[in-house]
Parts: structure tokens; C-alpha cells; sequence
């Protein structure tokens, strides 16, 4: 049984009647024995959580098997992975999407001390923002409606290993006072519950938003972007490690004809040089996709890619934001909006600045330095 003690605290016990029995064989007392086993359902617990996340990991298909590529930008950030991985530090990755950051955090994990414990990831975006402080932070049975039974959430199924939170940019507000608590205090409560629930947990955060523009807005909290930012690291899109394409289309190529069964022995030439033109919106995770679309309709020996794939974002036109990073190019995306909305006016109360929460001055630095038109022309992608 659950006992719930006078301080709110909970804890599991196990009772053991024995009957006293008279020369009749007639029962005239009990005698109950308690022991307290909370320790033991933690651990039994804990088991079951892992367990239930080695399960999802083994079903969930990865979108890299190793990290591949030898460029400059890689090396880098390699190099950063080395330093960081074997401490506690939070860790917070930022990149496109499809650039693989989710890849990043497990080779991190895999390198820390942690490795023997569970990693275990939450897609902040994925879930609906009603349900996400209970699927990080479990709830209590009745706490509410469809809660019929008590839960434990990602934190506790992390304990003693590394929770990432994928598109930590997407969490509500309230999420991020509770996810600050965390890391400030290493204890937080589950939904519908007021006892503190201790845990030792490495978390690396990953976004492909720009969190200084979101704190600029509003919308993300600055003291916990500060928390998170302990040890930022960016993953470089494909584009500007071009001369690692080669590599990935051999090593996507040859993964993927092994699992249909193919044999392909060349690769086109022409091919890989559409391939390394190509300007990769999606980053690696589209290149992934060409290469596996490719290697199911390969009929020879041969990798060819339908030129059509490849032309709808290729070619030497001006991108918008050309010449930006990607945190750069959010951060002008948010300004332009405000900026619109406001019909170009910066200051006063209905103004851009005020709409964004930062500093009339702030504002006007950004627009000069960004090159931004405050009356709603694009950008110039002159230099």
C-alpha cells in the first residue's frame, strides 16, 4: 500500500496479516506486520521506465548510425563534443533542422559517464502544450482528466543518465518556470502533487530557433536560456560543409542497398556533382531521404538521382537572408513581423520595440547592423 504521511510525503509499505487463532481454530486477533519498501518500488520503478525507453529507442529508427565527415566545421564541433561529454555541464545545441542534433547528444552521452544509464528524448514540439509538463514531470492519478493512474514522467525515467529535450524553443511558458526549478534546484513535483521529487539528470537542450530573439520577445524566459547556455554548441548546416557530401551519399548509399538488397557499385558522376550543387534546405535529413528514395527505384549497378528532385531550391538565385547565419536569419524573420504589424513605427507604446520587449535603441541597432528596410522591404542580399 501507498501510505501518505502528514509532511505530504508518499511511501509504499507492505503489510502482512497473520491471524491468531483460538483452540477452536476460530480467528480472534490479527497481527499486521509493516515494512518499508519505498526504496525498492523506486528502484522496480526506475527498472520499468528504462525498460519501457530502451523499447521506444529500439523501435524508433535513428537517423544516423555514426557521425560522418571530415570537413573543418566538423572537426569543430567534434572537438567540442570531446571537451564536454565526460562532465555534467547542460549543454545546448543549435542548428537547422535535418542537420543532426539529435546525433550530436547521443555521441555526447555515449562519451560521458553516463553511458550505462538511460538516454532518453523528448520532442518538445511533438506533444501538445496541455500534456507536456505531465510528460516531463509525470502526474498523480485523478490530477487531471484521463490521469487514471499515477505516472512517472522523462526526468524520473532519466535519473542517473541524460534527458535531451528536443525543440526546447517550443515550451509553454509555465514549462519553462518548472524546467528552471530543475536546474536551479535538482527537484520538481509531479502534476497534481506537492512533494519534491529529487534527480540526478544531465540534460542537453537542442532548438533551431534563435532563443536571444525569443528572450528579445518574450517569449522564452532569459534566465533559463542563461541556464541552458552553459556550453552552446552549433552544428553546421549541410551547405557549409560541402566537401563532406561525398562521403555521406557513399555511406547513406551503401546502408541503404544493403537493407533493400541492391548491389550498387558506382556512383554517376554527374550525379554527385547535382548532388554537392544542390543548396540542401533540409540538410542531411533530406539528403538521407534522395538517397534512399534513389536506391528503392535503382533498376543497374549504377546510383542515379532524378534531376527533378533536385531542382525546385538549387540554382545561383538570391536566398532570402543570403549571407546570415540561421539564428541571424530568425532573429531578422521576428523583426520584419513586428515591423509589419507596426507599419515600420519603432517606438511608443504600439511600436515594434515594445512589441518585441526590447529597447527602442536595441531595435534600431539590430535594424542597422541586420540591413533590415523598417517600412517592409526584404533585406539586401548586396555586400
Amino acid at each position: 500500500m501507498r501510505v501518505l504521511f502528514k509532511s505530504g510525503q508518499y511511501r509504499w509499505f507492505l503489510n502482512q496479516y497473520n491471524p491468531l487463532k483460538d483452540e477452536r481454530s476460530q480467528i480472534i486477533q490479527w497481527y499486521v506486520t509493516g515494512t518499508d519498501i519505498d526504496e525498492q518500488k523506486r528502484t522496480e520503478e526506475q527498472l520499468r521506465n528504462e525498460n519501457l525507453v530502451l523499447r521506444e529507442e529500439i523501435d524508433r529508427s535513428s537517423m544516423f548510425e555514426e557521425i560522418v565527415g571530415s570537413s573543418k566545421p566538423v572537426r569543430q564541433v567534434l572537438k567540442q563534443l570531446e571537451k564536454v561529454a565526460p562532465s555534467d555541464s547542460t549543454v545546448l545545441i543549435l542548428g537547422e533542422t535535418g542537420t543532426g542534433k539529435e546525433l550530436i547528444a547521443r555521441a555526447m552521452h555515449r562519451r560521458s559517464k553516463r553511458a550505462s544509464r538511460a538516454f532518453v528524448r523528448v520532442n518538445c514540439a511533438a506533444i501538445p502544450q496541455s500534456l507536456i509538463a505531465s510528460e516531463l514531470f509525470g502526474h498523480e492519478k485523478g490530477a487531471f482528466t484521463g490521469a487514471l493512474q499515477r505516472r512517472a514522467g522523462r526526468f524520473e525515467a532519466a535519473d542517473g543518465g541524460t534527458l535531451f529535450l528536443d525543440e526546447i524553443g517550443d515550451l509553454p511558458m509555465e514549462t519553462q518556470i518548472a524546467l528552471l526549478r530543475v536546474l536551479q534546484e535538482r527537484e520538481f513535483e509531479r502534476v497534481g502533487s506537492n512533494h519534491p521529487i529529487s534527480v540526478n539528470v544531465r540534460l542537453i537542450a537542442a532548438t533551431n530557433r534563435d532563443l536571444q530573439a525569443a528572450v528579445a520577445a518574450g517569449t522564452f524566459r532569459e534566465d533559463l536560456f542563461y541556464r541552458l547556455n552553459v556550453f552552446p554548441i552549433a552544428v553546421p548546416p549541410l551547405r557549409e560543409r560541402a566537401e563532406d557530401i561525398s562521403l555521406l551519399v557513399e555511406y547513406f548509399v551503401g546502408r541503404f542497398a544493403k537493407g533493400a538488397g541492391k548491389h550498387i557499385r558506382h556512383i554517376g558522376k554527374h550525379t554527385l556533382q547535382q548532388i554537392k550543387a544542390y543548396h540542401w534546405p533540409g540538410n542531411i535529413r533530406e539528403l538521407q531521404n534522395v538517397v534512399e528514395r534513389a536506391v528503392i527505384l535503382s533498376e543497374t549497378d549504377t546510383f542515379d538521382v532524378d534531376e527533378s528532385w533536385l531542382k525546385r531550391e538549387s540554382g545561383d538565385s538570391p536566398r532570402p537572408h543570403e549571407g546570415l547565419s540561421a539564428l541571424e536569419a530568425r532573429e531578422v524573420e521576428m523583426i520584419e513581423g513586428a515591423l509589419a504589424e507596426t507599419h515600420g513605427r519603432i517606438a511608443g507604446p504600439s511600436g515594434a520595440a515594445a512589441k518585441l520587449g526590447i529597447p527602442r535603441q536595441t531595435l534600431e541597432s539590430k535594424i542597422k547592423r541586420l540591413g533590415i528596410d523598417k517600412y517592409g522591404q526584404k533585406r539586401s542580399t548586396s555586400t
